[in-house]
């Protein structure tokens, strides 16, 4: 038996929009049509998706990756029994179809990082979807307060992503400000180690490094980097040339590891002890994928790699920041498992 194609199943099975719309000119340019009363968004992108756990986490109509338990505190509740729809990314789409059907939503919230990246892949969406669409443009981290104050727009919530916006504004003065007081010289150098074994890293111009970029240009990795998934292979060797004054480590196994593993001793961060691995409940604070938690993400990194110049307590700003974004009121003892993996 074959198989409906995908547009007429969508145009058929979409939940009608609402009689009353309205018109937005969206982060692209694009001049749509949405409804009055946003009730059901799907975000088949991570930065969409992860943008609404923030914003409207009781819009959601579903999720792209299946939640993780240890998570779920610090989610909103309205998230925590949605179905997973899966998404586009990582060059394909693996969108349940389904799934998607049945959440019926009433506005597609997408992603570029660029008006010249809005791609056919997003035109497509909104023509054979049937449901109306909405892009947010987003180049780096600079760009959230502007992306929190279009979607307060789109979705009526103003007041609230104004907070968000304004946070986000704040912390990225700070840091620059904080900057312009630390010459280039006393700035220290940083491998970022990903990978069970921390031979994979990115390139200074990759947008998964991009924290370091913000936090005074100090990855050791300068090049350009080959593609959008990064994880640029180097060898032992070559660290132990650019004998890091900090790592920065992604994955708990190889962090564990490298404080005793002897090929590393001679490595100058493993010798002082500066090896920091970052924090990824729920969402990752660094990258992998990006989202706004590099909003505290790089408060972490600022205070790690200039603990005077940048004196926070972070525990206590991360309390904050996941009261102020996520909703979730998180206890001293949970933010420092969260933060040291205790």
């Amino acid at each position: 038996m074959r198989l409906p194609s995908w547009p007429s199943i969508l145009l058929s099975a979409c939940v009608a929009l609402h009689a009353q719309t309205r018109t937005i000119v969206d982060m692209a340019g694009r001049t749509v049509r949405v409804p009055q009363q946003i009730r059901r968004i799907y975000a088949p992108t991570p930065y969409g998706s992860y943008m609404l756990f923030a914003v409207a986490p009781d819009l959601m109509s579903g999720l792209i990756f299946q939640l993780k338990e240890e998570d779920k505190p610090f989610l909103s509740p309205a998230v925590h029994k949605l179905p997973v729809i899966g998404g586009r990314f990582g060059g394909g789409a693996n969108t349940n179809l389904e799934v998607l059907l049945k959440s019926k939503p009433d506005l597609l919230l997408l992603w570029a990082e660029s008006n010249r990246s809005f791609t056919k892949d997003s035109d497509e969406a909104l023509t054979k979807f049937g449901i109306p669409g909405a892009t947010a443009i987003l180049d780096n981290l600079e760009g959230y307060p502007a992306v929190f104050r279009f979607l307060g727009k789109l979705l009526g919530r103003e007041e609230r992503c104004e907070r968000l916006a304004t946070y986000s504004q704040k912390t990225l003065d700070k840091v620059q400000a904080t900057l312009k007081r630390i010459p280039p010289a006393k700035r220290p150098k940083v491998y970022y180690a990903e990978g069970p074994d921390g031979l994979s890293t990115e390139c200074n111009d990759s947008l998964h490094a991009e924290l370091l970029k913000l936090a005074g240009d100090c990855n050791v990795h300068h090049c350009h980097t080959s593609g959008h998934v990064g994880m640029e292979k180097v060898s032992l060797e070559q660290v132990m040339i650019y004998n890091p004054d900090v790592l920065v480590v992604q994955e708990p196994t190889f962090y564990y590891r490298v404080w005793s593993d002897p090929a590393w001793q001679r490595v100058k961060a493993v010798k002082e002890g500066r090896i920091y691995l970052v924090p990824r409940s729920p969402l990752n604070w660094f990258d992998r994928p990006p989202s706004f938690m590099r909003i505290l993400g790089i408060q972490w990194l600022m205070h790690s790699l200039y603990p005077k110049d940048y004196p926070v307590d972070i525990v206590k700003e991360a309390r904050n920041f996941y009261a102020l974004f996520l909703g979730a009121q998180v206890s001293d003892a949970q933010m420092q498992n969260v933060i040291y993996r205790k």
